[in-house]
């Protein structure tokens, strides 16, 4: 099987970066901002746009982690680190690595929509434009056609030598 290198860690940077502007653009009437990222790379994903966010903009930033089964989502609710309280009332960001079918992100937004929030967006470093789902992202790193065949691969192992492949 080969891997093809998509992004390296300076593009990786870059895409982060102006996506958290874009966040930044879409929320600054905010005080408070929730990530919710999803467990795994989504959240790695949602830990570096947290540090940026905090350097550019006075937004008082709250990280959660959510965890989905992404095989199965509906054979186990998610487990969660926050509670309603912690996002009442506030805009939430999603954020995973990849968005494949949008089966992990909608079950993501599902927990979400019966709640008091104001707004819910979604954040992914890259779409491969295969949703089955009626799910978009609203702010994205790289959007990339891909056969059903071909992968996306995240490697957020190492800082600074963060990596995306096709496979």
């Amino acid at each position: 099987m080969t891997k093809t290198k998509i992004l390296e860690a300076t593009q990786i940077s870059q895409k982060l970066n102006r996506m958290a502007y874009e966040v930044y653009e879409k929320n600054y009437s905010e005080k408070e901002l929730c990530l919710v990222g999803i467990d795994g790379n989504g959240y790695k994903v949602a830990e570096r746009l947290e540090e940026i966010l905090k350097k550019i903009s006075p937004l008082k930033i709250k990280l959660f982690k959510i965890k989905i089964d992404k095989e199965n989502p509906w054979s186990a609710p998610p487990v969660y680190s926050f509670t309603e309280k912690d996002y009442a009332g506030k805009a939430v960001v999603l954020v995973d690595d990849v968005l494949n079918s949008g089966k992990t992100v909608m079950y993501g937004v599902k927990l979400f929509l019966d709640k008091p929030i104001k707004r819910i967006s979604v954040l992914v470093l890259v779409d491969r434009s295969h949703t089955r789902y009626p799910i978009k992202a609203d702010f994205v790193g790289l959007s990339l056609s891909t056969t059903l065949q071909e992968h996306i691969d995240t490697d957020f192992s190492k800082k600074g030598k963060e990596t995306v492949y096709l496979v």
